[in-house]
């Protein structure tokens, strides 16, 4: 695995980083609310850079695959986040979607020319 797939990885955690930091937001008022507002700042640029970052260099990621997997890893980590900060539902067919999401993108990365 290349440095521009562990900086697409990372990105999109980052992804979900910024998704999680919006509901917090939501949830909060004042000075908590403005904390949440700046994670999600901050967890935005560094996943846009990540993502960035990971379709130049010596072993490019082509555009395609490097978005359709960072949004992929960002939705993943966000029901997997949803689920343990926001207590969202855990039912069989979200699991079997889910599943099949993450299959997409291990499929993804494997014919991929990087």
């Amino acid at each position: 695995m290349s440095i521009n797939w562990v900086l697409l990885i990372i990105g999109g955690v980052f992804e979900a980083g910024f998704a999680i930091s919006l509901g917090k937001a939501q949830d909060s008022l004042g000075k908590e609310k403005w904390m949440w507002l700046a994670s999600f700042a901050i967890c935005v640029s560094i996943s846009m850079y990540l993502l960035y970052r990971s379709m130049g260099g010596a072993r490019p990621i082509p555009v395609g695959t490097a978005y359709a997997v960072w949004a992929g890893i960002g939705a993943v980590c966000s029901v997997v986040f949803g689920i343990l900060i926001f207590a969202e539902p855990v039912t069989m067919w979200r699991m079997i979607f889910l599943s099949t999401l993450v299959i997409s993108l291990v499929g993804l990365q494997i014919v991929t020319p990087a």
